[in-house]
């Protein structure tokens, strides 16, 4: 009966949390995307690279078997300037993933924590009086 009694006290902190959860739910949306973002473009480099290594390897094959020697050379630094590229756009993606923070994970921590109060307050455990 008490915790009934006690709600009016606690509508306004319970209203000032739910609107800082929609603002850290917001906060952890935001972060989100900007990682997932990062991480795409970071795979778009890798997948573009990749292909033009394929693409500049197959060229190389096609200018060995032809007459002149300096072209096969030019083709072999094309496709290991890619290559490095999309070495280095996988590194960077892997990074990336390393360092991604778990999906609303302020969110989950300001609520286990409001948790905690609202079960202390609703059981009526208020602590001593003065």
């Amino acid at each position: 009966m008490r915790a009934l009694w006690s709600l009016p006290k606690a509508a306004p902190a319970l209203l000032r949390h739910l609107a800082a959860y929609g603002e850290l739910f917001a906060l952890d949306i935001a972060r989100a995307q900007r990682e997932i973002s990062a991480s795409l473009v970071a795979a778009l480099i890798a997948a573009f690279c990749v292909f033009f290594t394929l693409l500049f390897a197959c060229v190389a094959l096609i200018a060995y078997y032809w007459d002149t020697p300096h072209r096969v050379t030019a083709i072999a630094w094309l496709a290991g300037g890619f290559l490095i590229v999309a070495i280095g756009a996988l590194l960077y993606q892997a990074s990336l993933a390393r360092r991604r923070s778990p999906f609303l994970a302020d969110l989950k921590r300001e609520w286990e924590q409001d948790r905690l109060l609202l079960e202390k307050i609703l059981s009526g455990d208020e602590g001593p009086r003065s």
